[in-house]
């Protein structure tokens, strides 16, 4: 059991050094989030104006764009299992004593890692963008931050199990995240929309993570007024953590299945 850890841990510090070391990625990482911010939020501040008594529309989204920089991060890493492949280092992999499923949660747990990692960075921007936090807040944001980001890292496994190069990767990624991140409720609530999309959203696990995140910044009221409702239930944090960490067990699960069929 200590060396199936020991290597896990192998797997997963290596997809922290080279995030560490690819500048690039670190840039490009927070770039469209903050994008979408920027635009969005100027864009639509003013028309859309306050969601609820005291919230604006600034402070409805960034809990949104926390999970979309989350999403986007450990959905991403999983482009190193492809590059691992294309340039022979996976062989190197599969021949040591871990097995496929130690390979798997390895490289989940680095991008669970890495998108927790800019998920603390979004945080520490909330105050400079006028979004009020408080120490409580942070430690349950962390939590489910980890729990999301952990969950969604299974999504990118799952891809890259099946893609043979790193341009097919991210093509398909990128047909895969944007359709997730607007039916998400990161940038409206997903209650008041036509019912085929109502639906369409509330099977995507992210918009589970968001409103787990929205609810911790917006509190109760909130949540009441924004929160996902399911069968006429309203979702409180609890419930919504167990959803994504249900679809996040599901994906590593298949993720493990093919990818031990592929190698």
């Amino acid at each position: 059991m200590a060396d199936v850890l020991r290597g896990i841990w192998v797997v997963a510090y290596r997809e922290l050094l080279r995030f560490v070391q690819e500048r690039s990625r670190l840039f490009s990482s927070f770039a469209m989030p903050l994008i979408f911010l920027v635009i969005f939020g100027a864009g639509f501040g003013k028309l859309i104006g306050s969601m609820v008594p005291g919230v604006d529309y600034i402070q409805f989204m960034y809990p949104g764009i926390i999970a979309m920089t989350v999403l986007m991060s450990s959905v991403m890493s999983a482009i190193s299992i492809v590059w691992d492949r294309e340039f022979g280092f996976l062989k190197e992999i599969l021949v040591s004593p871990l097995g496929r499923s130690g390979i798997i949660l390895g490289k989940a747990v680095g991008g669970a890692a890495v998108a927790v990692l800019q998920g603390i960075v979004m945080l520490i921007l909330a105050p400079i963008l006028g979004v009020s936090l408080s120490f409580t807040m942070v430690i349950g944001l962390v939590l489910v931050i980890i729990i999301v980001s952990m969950s969604l890292s299974g999504l990118g496994l799952l891809v890259a199990s099946r893609m043979k190069s790193q341009q097919g990767f991210q093509v398909v990624i990128q047909l895969i995240i944007m359709p997730l991140i607007f039916l998400a409720g990161v940038f409206y609530p997903v209650n008041n929309v036509p019912a085929w999309m109502e639906f369409i959203s509330k099977v995507n696990p992210l918009t589970y993570g968001v409103d787990a995140i929205r609810q911790l910044f917006l509190g109760s009221e909130g949540a009441v007024t924004l929160g996902v409702t399911v069968f006429g239930h309203t979702m409180t944090i609890l419930e919504d953590v167990l959803v994504v960490a249900a679809f996040g067990i599901v994906l590593l699960l298949l993720a493990i299945l093919s990818f031990s069929k592929q190698e």
